[in-house]
């Protein structure tokens, strides 16, 4: 969602400088800082504002609530969706008072009318400052547009031909175009503004000439004071109808004491119910920072045992490697050993072996070819007969070639006859 279009210049030049200054060094606006989103800003609104003043009442002089929440807007830098659901909203007339100080602050002066117009003739009631004055939240919107001054507070300067077509287009509404007072005087030198001091270090500076700023002893005493007071003392006649409206409002407050202990004791309860808000958030912090400790603690130790697992497995795989590798170093030295004297048994064995066969080979070859010689003239006696039965008379011849006939069949049976 697109910002809303600004008018350009830097947060700390949107207040005028000393009401900027005591809202960067309250302790409010520092406490501020928790609340990181905007539905959270909007929750402290609904629980603290009570008027829309730039300076808290009473005793204290501090920057008000809704002026340090309205800054923390500023840091923010809003969105034309929120800023609708700020103007919108149905819980508190208080923030929606917000939202429209944020665009008379922040937004460009051009854009004021469309931003304010469907809001002008809004009949909700509130009351923006600290006196209990009720008014209609159109009256309000208006008195933004037309004035120049807020609650003695200066609000940035709308150019003259901007300021025109905005008096046009309420005359054109037959709307008033007149400042009716609800945010303050239009004009500083008042009454009001007299009583007030300009900032907290003047209210609680000697040289100033008061103690507390709510005291009507040092508040008689104040230079501005003595500087407005004389020209209603000289004539009462020509006294401003200013004059006329706070001290009816002093009366009202005098008539009606009760309303003011009540506004006091709300705002007590408030602070109470902020303060146990606080501590309870403390807690929850430092439950969840304890928490936190713990879990880190667990993780760490489950690391340290890791390590220490991963540690002794390695130390064990080590281990059982080298074991493993002795192991296999003794074995291959056994079995080279085992092989080597093998190797030399079996040489002597075959060396002595072959010595006694060579020594015995040629009588053996002999007498294996005597009997192969002798079976094979058996076999053959016996399948064709005895031959020295025949008769003589076959001549010398026969008897040669019979003679040879069987040194042939000796000769070829031989030793491989079977």
């Amino acid at each position: 969602m697109a910002e809303i279009k600004s008018s350009g210049r830097p947060i700390d030049q949107l207040l005028e400088k000393v009401l900027c200054m005591n809202i960067l060094s309250s302790d409010y606006f520092r406490d501020l800082l928790r609340l990181k989103t905007y539905h959270e800003v909007i929750d402290e609104i609904y629980v603290t504002v009570t008027h829309v003043e730039p300076w808290m009442t009473g005793n204290c002089r501090g920057p008000s609530t809704a002026f340090c929440l309205l800054y923390k807007f500023f840091t923010m830098k809003l969105t034309v969706k929120q800023m609708h659901g700020l103007l919108k909203h149905p819980d508190s007339p208080y923030i929606r008072a917000v939202g429209f100080l944020y665009l008379r602050y922040v937004a460009d002066p051009k854009t004021l009318w469309s931003w304010y117009e469907p809001y002008l003739k809004d009949e909700e009631e509130f009351s923006p400052g600290s006196n209990g004055r009720m008014t209609t939240m159109g009256v309000y919107v208006r008195d933004l547009l037309l004035g120049q001054y807020y609650f003695d507070t200066l609000f940035p300067r709308i150019p003259v031909p901007v300021m025109r077509t905005i008096v046009t287009n309420l005359e054109n509404m037959k709307l008033p175009t007149k400042h009716c007072g609800v945010t303050g005087e239009n004009t500083r030198g008042s009454e009001e503004s007299a009583r007030r001091p300009p900032s907290v270090k003047a209210s609680l500076s000697v040289s100033f000439g008061q103690r507390a700023p709510h005291r009507a002893s040092t508040r008689d005493s104040s230079p501005v004071r003595r500087a407005v007071t004389p020209s209603y003392d000289r004539d009462d006649s020509r006294r401003s109808p200013n004059r006329h409206r706070s001290q009816s409002r002093e009366l009202s407050d005098r008539e009606y004491p009760e309303r003011e202990r009540d506004r006091e004791r709300d705002r007590e309860r408030d602070r109470e119910r902020y303060r146990d808000r606080s501590r309870d958030r403390d807690r929850d912090r430092d439950r969840d920072r304890e928490r936190d400790r713990d879990r880190d603690r667990d993780r760490e130790r489950d690391r340290v045992r890791d390590r220490r697992y991963d540690y002794d497995r390695r130390s064990r795989d080590s281990y059982r490697r080298d074991y493993d590798r002795r192991d296999r170093e003794e074995y291959s030295r056994s079995s080279r050993r085992s092989r080597s004297r093998s190797r030399s048994q079996s040489r002597s064995i075959y060396e002595h072996s072959g010595h006694d066969q060579s020594r015995s080979s040629p009588s053996r070859h002999e007498n294996k070819e005597k009997t192969s010689a002798s079976s094979n003239l058996a076999k053959l006696k016996d399948l064709y007969g005895d031959l020295s039965n025949q008769k003589d008379d076959a001549g010398n011849d026969k008897g040669s070639s019979r003679a040879s006939g069987t040194e042939e069949v000796i000769r070829l049976g031989g030793s491989t006859w079977r």
